[in-house]
This record gives structure tokens, C-alpha cells and sequence, in this order.
């Protein structure tokens, strides 16, 4: 089994998972609860104060594990999500289980009170090996507007202090909405300074709450994107839902390589002009890029819902069965929905006719959203299918697929 991977003068330009995203997922995300104490204009999961009785409890959560295991080695990394799940008492040993049956175990809370170090230190302790955490401000005033709750941000900041202190690694996501748009460039250097693995920028999908938010224009996004590349010469820095990141990463290595930056908008101009005032692009430059990975909903990765529903992603409400009642391998290898995203000769409108549709594909969970189609254009993406002037020079970077 090989792995395929863009690459130019012997770089990786987006990786590919080892193992075939046919047979299993590289990331499985559990919503263990939907409980959790803040009222977040973006939430997905339109989460609400108290625990649902039809959670997955104790012994179907080891059970759900069991079968992500079941994919084999290595393990598929496994990300406990929610709502808040410190809302639940048994996290710690839940996450004591997934690492004993070999399971890299992650855990995304809330920034509430629950965020403290007795909390932290039972994770960590139970085998955690990360923590992803919130940031859609680079002040209180701004980060607790967005998440409803005063107090979050120094909770937040409190809580990934004493994570870093305890010896757990650290990504901070943030939300890329219209709220936090003329502040991406000051949260990068919040993130900067205080130390993280992984800057994430989420793109922002309208479903639960969020369908309420303004959208970004194409335009403003692909703005965004190379901006965030651009700052991946000094710190690490991923997209979630902006799979078009990696179209962006190997059209800038051909660029590069020929010494010309591309034509971009008005919004990439204020965000590098604030990110030179803030000092972003001084200093050790990183001696090489975090390439991004090349999975996406239902191609490498899968959520399970606080019920037991598996979707392609958090952000892509159609189910494809349910683990009380299937296993979650069969679900993935064999359900039409999950089959159907994998299958880059299924996308349609510009999608489909894309020279980066096996690469990118663009977010199916931003198209279902806009148009009720998993299989539609993103229409958050301003590329022209063939307009990118060297195409042969193209073909020589897009990455191989993984053979099985």
C-alpha cells in the first residue's frame, strides 16, 4: 500500500493517508454530547443545556470505539467532541478505553468552567494525546460576543495555558465568518504568542445556528486561503471545510517555482498589511510548510452524532445508518451516501469539471447547505476550471491516489 503526494524539488505539497480512504477514515469525530453552556452564533450542533437521554452511553461509547478500531492499524485518529464533553463524567474513562484498545484519542471542549486543570489533568492522564480548542477573537470583548457567554475567552486562554503546561498538544480552530474577518490577523498572532500546534481556519458552513450568519463571497475566500498559506511560512496553519486550500498550495508551488505571486483582492491586502503591522512575517521562518491533508466528508473522514447517526461531517446532516444498529466500517466502506462523496466523477457543476476535483472537491457540507445537493459546486470557490496558466507543470504536482 503506497501513499500518493504532491510533490515538488522534493516536497510534499498535500498529503495523501497511507491507507486507502475506501477502506477507512483518518479521522473519526464522536459528538458525545450536544450539552454544553454557551450559545455560539456558529453552532452546528445547536447545543443545549442538558444531556439528551438518547446519548450513546458508556457501553455502546466503548462499543462505538471498538468498531473504529476494527479498521485496523494504524487507528484512525479519534476526536470526542460536542457540545461540551466534560458535560459528561465518565469522559476520562472513556478515553482511558479508546487508548488501551489502541485509539489516538482527542478531545475538543468548551471554554466554560469545566475547562480547568483537574479536568485537564484526568484527559491527559487517561492517555489524550491533544486538545482542540476555540478562538474567534483576539480580545474578550470580540471572542465572547461571538460565543454568547462572557468569560469564555479568559477561560479559554486559562485552559490552553495549563494544557500546554500539562504536556498536551494544542490546536486552536477558528471560525473564518464575517465577524471575525477583520480580526483574522490579530487572533494569528494571539495564537502565535501563546504556542499552538496547529492554527485551524474553519470556513465557515451555514447549517444550525450558523444559517443565520452572512456568507463570505468567493472572492473574500480565496483571500482568505492565501492569506493562511501565506502565514504557513511561519507557523502551522490548516483549513477545515476549505478543501480548496490545497488547490492553493500547488498552485503556489508552480508560481513560486517561476517567481510570480498571484493577482488577489482587496481583503488579502488588508489582512497581510495588518499582518505586517503585528509583526506576523518577522522572525525564523518555518524550514517547511505543513502540506495540507488531503481528506475530506465521507473520503477519510466520518462523525458520529451524540445518537449514534453517522454523517460524511458535523456540518453535512444526512445520515447513513446508525452504529446501534450497523457497524460503522460497513457505513463507511459500503453506504451509497459515503460511496457517492468518494467518487470525484459524481461532483457537479464547476466541481465536477475541475482539474483539481480529485485534490479538492470543494466542501460537500457548504454545498448541501446552499443548495440541499451533497454532490454540487461549493459556491464558495472563485476558480475557473483550466484557467490556471500552466497546467502541464499542474499535472506534475496534483498527488497520486493512494493504491490498496
Amino acid at each position: 500500500m503506497t501513499a500518493g503526494a504532491g510533490r515538488t524539488a522534493g516536497r510534499t505539497l498535500v498529503r495523501r493517508p497511507r491507507q486507502s480512504v475506501d477502506e477507512r477514515p483518518f479521522l473519526v469525530i464522536w459528538e458525545s454530547t450536544r450539552a454544553c453552556p454557551l450559545a455560539c452564533l456558529h453552532c452546528r450542533a445547536e447545543a443545549v443545556p442538558n444531556r439528551n437521554p438518547y446519548e450513546l452511553d458508556g457501553p455502546e461509547a466503548r462499543r462505538l470505539m471498538d468498531q473504529i478500531a476494527s479498521f485496523g492499524k494504524p487507528a484512525p485518529l479519534f476526536v470526542i467532541t460536542g457540545g461540551d464533553p466534560f458535560q459528561r463524567p465518565d469522559l476520562a474513562r472513556l478515553v482511558a478505553y479508546g487508548t488501551r484498545i489502541g485509539l489516538r484519542v482527542a478531545v475538543s471542549p468548551s471554554g466554560t468552567p469545566t475547562l480547568d486543570r483537574d479536568h485537564l489533568a484526568r484527559i491527559q492522564d487517561a492517555g489524550a494525546v491533544a486538545l482542540s480548542l476555540s478562538l474567534d477573537g483576539s480580545t474578550a470583548e470580540r471572542h465572547d460576543t461571538f460565543r454568547g457567554v462572557p468569560g469564555v475567552f479568559d477561560l479559554t486562554l486559562d485552559g490552553w495555558r495549563t494544557a500546554r503546561e500539562l504536556g498536551l498538544k494544542v490546536q486552536i480552530n477558528t471560525t473564518v465568518s464575517r465577524h471575525s474577518l477583520p480580526d483574522l490577523a490579530d487572533i494569528a498572532a494571539l495564537v502565535r504568542r501563546e504556542g499552538a500546534m496547529l492554527w485551524s481556519g474553519f470556513l465557515l458552513v451555514p447549517t444550525g445556528r450558523a444559517g443565520a450568519m452572512g456568507a463570505l463571497t468567493a472572492e473574500e475566500c480565496e483571500d482568505v486561503l492565501h492569506f493562511l498559506y501565506d502565514l504557513g511560512a511561519m507557523m502551522p496553519v490548516k483549513t477545515t471545510e476549505g478543501h480548496h486550500f490545497r488547490r492553493v498550495a500547488l498552485q503556489r508551488a508552480v508560481l513560486a517555482r517561476r517567481g510570480e505571486r498571484p493577482a488577489l483582492g482587496p481583503l488579502h491586502a488588508r489582512l497581510t498589511e495588518r499582518a505586517v503591522d503585528l509583526g506576523l512575517f518577522e522572525g525564523e521562518r518555518r524550514t517547511a510548510r505543513r502540506p495540507p491533508m488531503d481528506v475530506s466528508s465521507g473520503r477519510g473522514f466520518v462523525f458520529v452524532s451524540h445518537t449514534g447517526e453517522v454523517h460524511p461531517s458535523g456540518f453535512l446532516p444526512l445520515s447513513a445508518g446508525n452504529v446501534r444498529d450497523q457497524e460503522l466500517p460497513w457505513i463507511y466502506r459500503e453506504s451509497d451516501l459515503f460511496r457517492s462523496l468518494r467518487d470525484p466523477e459524481r461532483l457537479g457543476g464547476k466541481c465536477g469539471a475541475c482539474e483539481f476535483a480529485t485534490v479538492c472537491g470543494g466542501s460537500r457540507s457548504r454545498a448541501y447547505a446552499t443548495t440541499g445537493d451533497p454532490l454540487a459546486a461549493d459556491p464558495w470557490c472563485s476558480y475557473a476550471p483550466g484557467s490556471f496558466p500552466y497546467q502541464d507543470e499542474l499535472r506534475e504536482t496534483v498527488p497520486r491516489p493512494v493504491l490498496s
